[in-house]
């Protein structure tokens, strides 16, 4: 099943951007000369050899957090953990991998299954069958080799409900995994899934998605002990993979080193060692940016204020911004307050009363774009469905008729009544990163000059695990939310947290339409992609009308690269090509 290619047009303009966006802000940020490294418990670690002329060629790296364990997912504390995932993808090498065009390329596998080559099969009740084989010569780091048993081993790991691990939705579609040789894997799926070739592959998300586990260290103590099954040492110092790189020292709360594997199926990498380093404060890992002492850093964590810091102060450096994921309003569809919110001539009043572009420039300095679309301009899907998105470009005088045609007048005060007289009040909530934060007020203040009242209110961290009062917002819930096409799933009705799901689920807005579920329910079943485009199409077309999700912006992944380093991107799961990671 072929796959479509990046926007490179869109990550052009977005990178493009980042000089012209950068003036806009750059008097708001201090750029002083840049600290020496801290010894020591900070973080710093010692400057890199930038001629690379050593006998060992070595990187420095740094992320945002502290793992305790190679693999994320075995730890529902640090799924969260920005760059945690990176390391995984170091160590552990998956059958593909999702290389710089979102498409899955084989890594430990002969070949990804498609529907043209034969390995994905469309079975005629309605089930599939996908069908892997390893490659010859694929090797644990202990030089064990890898077998279809290691496969069937981490589904089963993967699934069991006695164990706290955060599992992969697909597997409520699979019906069983057979190892039907030493080197082949077959799974049979209840029902058609769309990601059902992203199984045993990087990229498919911090819960992983049957990633190989070591049957002939591990099998033993998961059947004899399963209650310290995730505290063996396995997880981190004794770590096995698969990956380009070995553990070599893993030291919780200070850093992992990882050394170069000689029997990597891909070809032993040409970087001898890896540290990464696990850093609390943002501002340390700058520090050691501007100083030399890290070449790179690993996942999220980054402000557009260190984008600007960095640029002006690191000449040894550059900066990646990439889209990912975005800033969306979720309206509220159950009782909302005030009942106008029901009416989507309103909604489509606030999109054209809301400058979008003005938000990208002041919050984003002009590094990402609008978000028209629901899929971001970096996913593999977005070049074939973005123009069936209606576009709502910033119009006040459309703005204005459209809620004069539901009722309302603005009053004495400029702010706008009913025929009563009553005044239109809006709340706008928010949580979490401080992206949505600042979007929350000025969207607030940009409506209420408007003529739309409109309070914005940060909920308090001990309000959010009060799932009753998240669900139950009155008008608006901005969010920076994952927008993949396989995170539709997320959306559909059934998914909206009520009383009946104890106010459970990830459909925030409580959107419920029979067509639209229809619509996400089939391109999740649909696997012909000619077919499944066009359903997206529809989908993306329903949204912007019925604006159930009322998306203003793309979110952007910032990443650090010392101009030393060869053939490497920051972006976290983007590490297909690992083994070509060079110096200068």
């Amino acid at each position: 099943m072929p796959f479509g290619r990046r926007d490179s047009k869109s990550t052009s303009r977005v990178t493009r951007a980042i000089g012209v966006g950068l003036v806009a802000v750059v008097l708001a940020v201090a750029c002083g000369p840049a600290q020496p490294a801290f010894p020591g418990a900070d973080g710093a670690t010692q400057p890199s050899d930038p001629s690379g002329a050593g006998s060992t060629k070595r990187v420095n790296a740094a992320i945002f957090g502290e793992p305790t364990s190679v693999i994320a997912r075995m730890n529902t504390a640090q799924v969260s953990i920005p760059g945690a995932g990176a390391i995984e993808q170091l160590a552990n090498a998956a059958l593909s991998d999702t290389d710089g065009e979102g498409k899955l390329r084989p890594q430990l596998a002969e070949a990804v299954p498609t529907t043209e080559n034969g390995l994905w099969q469309l079975l005629p009740d309605g089930r599939m069958e996908t069908t892997w084989r390893i490659r010859e010569g694929a090797v644990w780091h202990d030089g064990t080799p890898v077998t279809s048993a290691d496969l069937v081993f981490a589904t089963t790991v993967d699934q069991d409900a006695d164990l706290p691990i955060l599992r992969n939705i697909g597997y409520q579609s699979v019906e069983s995994v057979e190892a039907v040789d030493q080197r082949t894997v077959t799974v049979r799926w209840s029902r058609p899934y769309i990601d059902a070739d992203s199984m045993f592959a990087q990229g498919s998300g911090s819960t992983g998605f049957g990633l190989p586990l070591p049957r002939h260290l591990l099998e033993e103590t998961y059947a004899s002990d399963k209650a310290n099954f995730l505290a063996l040492p396995y997880w981190s110092q004794e770590f096995v993979g698969t990956g380009a790189y070995t553990v070599r020292e893993f030291v919780p709360g200070s850093h992992v080193l990882l050394q170069a594997n000689d029997r990597y199926t891909s070809g032993r990498p040409k970087i001898d060692e890896i540290d990464v380093r696990f850093i609390l404060d943002i501002n340390v890992i700058v520090t050691n940016l501007l100083a030399g002492s890290i070449d790179m850093t690993l996942g999220r964590g980054f402000s557009i204020e260190n984008v600007i810091q960095v640029r002006n102060q690191w000449p040894d450096g550059i900066t990646e911004v990439n889209p990912r994921s975005w800033i969306v309003i979720h309206p509220q569809f159950m009782d909302p307050t005030p009942g106008v919110l029901s009416d989507v001539r309103f909604r489509r009043a606030l999109m054209y009363a809301t400058d979008r572009q003005q938000l990208v420039d002041s919050l984003q300095a002009g590094l990402s774009s609008v978000a028209d679309a629901y899929l971001a301009p970096g996913e593999p899907e977005y070049p074939e469905v973005e123009d069936a998105a209606v576009r709502y470009k910033y119009d006040p005088r459309q703005a204005t008729q459209l809620i004069e045609e539901v009722g309302y007048s603005k009053g004495p005060d400029g702010l706008y009544r009913d025929a009563v007289g009553q005044r239109l009040s809006l709340e706008m909530r928010t949580y979490g990163v401080r992206v949505s934060d600042d979007a929350t007020v000025s969207i607030a203040d940009a409506w209420t000059r408007f003529g739309l009242s409109t309070e914005p209110l940060r909920v308090s961290p001990q309000r959010i695990s009060d799932r009753e009062y998240m669900a139950t917002f009155p008008t608006f819930l901005m969010y920076r939310q994952p927008n993949t096409a396989s995170d539709l799933a997320r959306t559909r009705g059934a998914l909206a947290p009520t009383p009946e799901t104890r106010f459970v689920g990830s459909n925030y807005a409580r959107y419920v339409n029979p067509e639209y579920d229809s619509l996400v329910d089939r391109f999740l079943t649909t696997i012909p992609r000619p077919e499944r485009i066009q359903v997206l199409r529809q989908i993306i077309r329903h949204i912007s009308e019925n604006l159930n999700l009322m998306g203003l912006f793309y979110d952007v992944e910032i990443g650090f690269l010392n101009n030393r380093l060869q053939n490497v991107k920051a972006r976290e799961n983007r590490l297909w090509d690992i083994q070509e990671w060079d110096t200068r």
